[in-house]
């Protein structure tokens, strides 16, 4: 929590009610916290000793004041608090908190079909629960959990054969979810996401048969979290939630409907436990589980991890021990099993740093049921090296250098190379307070067995050499300023990738500002996958191009009310080139070889589009009136179309038909002690 004067305060991710206020006088400025003993946790003791710090971060000068020191060469943060000694008589009292909710929507689409309507109207409502259940543990729990109003995502055209890795917004999961991280086995969005089975409903279409509805979302019932540190150091996390049954709703040409299952009943379950030890090191152990109802596989991972440190907090020790179990993965009662394993070493505190890591993963291993996961079979060598110069000099006030390297090779069926990079960084702040970056890197031809999308086939790529160069003004002013220019060169077929990035700001007055942002990214003579021929696998040279922009306006009224605005249009094409020598069929050896016949047509062309407006009232301490515009485009916004330019594409998406979304929230917040409290003094 850090209050400051204009009544605002920042909250990382520790989410409770409570108190704060800040007056600027003559002699500087002076700040109160009025801190509920029921919204932290402590023991019984009846005299205790209180880690404490308080930072103080000037945003004029760019520099942070601790009451504390804290060492920017010594790694760790908690580990350099300062002690409060001498608490007497300090009971913990009950913790005990609601937040009731009501929700209500209307949304507006224009079908315009017979027997469809274009308007539609839902009331929702349901409850946030938190306890604790004693002096370190804390559950807490949503019941009928409703997500309408967060914000909508940044979706973009994939042309990798890896999913695309969105933000959690949802709050439930971005709170008190630190434990969860361990081992990075956890992607939150799997909960709620998009059916399993979503895209196979097309290929189950009859003759004239259509789709009616199709959630893209499953609907989650409830979901139960209990997180907190014993007195002995040993951290426990517990995380339950079930998502109903989805389905989708065909209808024939007589208009008879019949319902087909996306998504069975299914249970998402993690437990973990953290044992902290001295000279800030760890253990922990984690599991992950998928229970599916029906026919459907379920899945397990279980990972063993240790963080160990010396004395000095100098050198550090680590690694990872995983397994995955996906039970009737095939659908034939067989359980498939894999594994994985890493270990690194290295030097956390100094000026000057490394890290040396080895990671190996079978080819079986797999953990997306409830985690990201990209791909697996490999054993990477990995170094980090850093130089870290934080004494201020006549022409910098801090510089960091960082040295990557690393080398992949597949660990089975074949054992080949795979991939390796180098790259090195320097990034600091200048006395002026402008940031600055520039990094260069080399990258040999990688041996990619994904980008083919078939099995036992791989794709020999290209020598690539890239650099960087970033800086950004003071965020301190009124205007702001950042801007990125990223280079590629490859060797194969002469191609290129530019990525030029502008973000601006402007703060006209401490309640209004305006953040406009700007994202090109041409690629010339790019080679990626296009499509089959049969059984072949047939690759294309592209020129594809990508432009995002967006506006952010916020205005607040006080520091209690205020309005935001997202608007996004992002545009990507993909256009393959014509010419017979353009296309070419994937040999086994990785090599390409010209085709003449391919008529497939993999051009491709992407909108998205969406304005998300916010307005905020906290009318009460922990308490919302929130109601929410949300105006998208279409779900199908693709189409193989790419004679347009950027304008074009951007005068039909705003002018197509529109989903319009508006939505009132109401979340009140109850504290068992206040209602206590109100009923005495009755």
């Amino acid at each position: 929590m850090a209050p400051n004067p204009n009544g605002n305060s920042e909250d990382f991710s520790w989410n409770a009610v409570w108190k704060s206020g800040a007056v600027i006088h003559e002699d500087g400025w002076s700040f109160e916290i009025f801190l509920p003993f029921s919204a932290i946790r402590f023991s019984k003791k009846n005299i205790q000793d209180w880690g404490l710090n308080i930072t103080r971060r000037r945003q004029k000068t760019q520099q942070q004041y601790t009451w504390n020191t804290i060492d920017p060469t010594v790694n760790g943060f908690l580990t350099q608090e300062g002690k409060w000694t001498g608490l007497q008589n300090v009971n913990p009292p009950l913790r005990l908190q609601f937040t009731p909710y009501f929700s209500t929507y209307a949304n507006h689409y224009p079908i315009n079909e017979p027997g469809q309507k274009n308007w539609s109207s839902s009331v929702n409502g349901g409850m946030d629960v938190k306890y604790g259940i004693s002096q370190a543990l804390t559950l807490d729990m949503t019941l009928i959990p409703d997500f309408g109003q967060v914000r909508s995502d940044n979706t973009i055209l994939n042309l990798s054969p890896f999913e695309v890795k969105y933000d959690e917004n949802r709050p439930f999961f971005t709170e008190g979810t630190e434990l969860f991280g361990k081992g990075n086995l956890f992607y939150s969005r799997r909960v709620g996401g998009r059916p399993m089975h979503f895209y196979d409903v097309y290929d189950q279409l009859g003759a004239n048969e259509k789709i009616i509805s199709n959630p893209i979302e499953t609907k989650m019932a409830n979901a139960t979290k209990i997180s907190g540190r014993l007195n002995g150091g040993l951290g426990i996390g517990f995380f339950n939630a079930i998502t109903n049954r989805t389905y989708a709703t065909i209808e024939d040409a007589n208009k008879n409907k019949r319902k087909l299952e996306t998504n069975p009943l299914t249970n998402y379950n993690i437990i973990v436990l953290d044992q902290t030890l001295k000279n800030n090191s760890s253990v922990s152990l984690i599991n992950t589980n998928v229970w599916r109802s029906g026919k459907e596989y379920d899945a397990n991972v279980t990972a063993a991890l240790f963080d160990l440190y010396d004395k000095k907090n100098m050198w550090n020790l680590g690694g990872k021990l995983g397994t995955s179990n996906l039970f009737n993965y095939k659908g034939d009662g067989k359980t498939s099993q894999g594994y994985s394993a890493n270990l690194y070493f290295g030097k956390a505190s100094g000026k000057l740093n490394f890290q040396y890591a080895e990671t190996v993963t079978d080819d079986k291993f797999n953990i997306s049921d409830l985690g990201y996961f990209t791909f697996n079979n490999f054993w990477e060598h990995s170094l980090w090296v850093g130089h870290n110069w934080s004494k201020p000099t006549n022409w910098y006030n801090n510089l960091r250098m960082n040295f990557n390297a690393s080398y992949t090779t597949r660990l089975k069926n074949p054992t080949d190379y795979a991939s390796s990079n180098i790259n090195l960084n320097f990034n600091g702040q200048l006395k002026n307070l402008m940031r600055v970056s520039v990094m260069g890197g080399y990258e040999p031809a990688p041996h990619d067995y994904y980008e083919p999308r078939k099995e036992g086939k791989f794709f020999k790529g290209w020598n690539s050499s890239y650099f960087s160069i970033e800086a950004g003004t003071n965020r301190a002013k009124k205007y702001q300023i950042y801007a990125e220019l990223f280079y590629v060169n490859r060797s194969l077929f002469n191609g290129n990738k530019i990525s030029i990035n502008v973000e601006q700001g402007y703060r006209f007055s401490d309640k209004f500002s305006i953040f406009y942002s700007l994202e090109l990214e041409p690629q010339k003579r790019n080679i990626g996958f296009a499509g089959f021929m049969g059984n072949d696998v047939v690759f294309g040279k592209r020129d594809v191009s990508s432009v995002e922009n967006s506006l952010n306006l916020k205005y607040n009224f006080n520091n209690k009310m205020g309005i935001t605005a997202d608007i996004r249009h992002y545009w990507s094409k993909v256009t393959y080139h014509n010419s017979a020598t353009d296309f070419f069929l994937l040999q086994n050896d990785g090599s390409l070889q010209p085709v003449s016949n391919y008529n497939g047509n993999p051009n491709q062309n992407y909108n998205d589009f969406y304005i998300n407006a916010v307005y905020t009232w906290q009318f009460a301490p922990g308490s919302f009136i929130n109601i929410v515009w949300k105006n998208t485009n279409p779900v199908d916004n693709f189409n193989r179309e790419v004679k347009h330019g950027y304008f074009k594409n951007l005068d039909k998406t705003i002018s197509q038909a529109h989903n319009n979304n508006i939505s009132l929230k109401v979340l009140y917040f109850l504290d068992y002690l206040d209602l206590k409290k109100n009923k005495r003094k009755k």
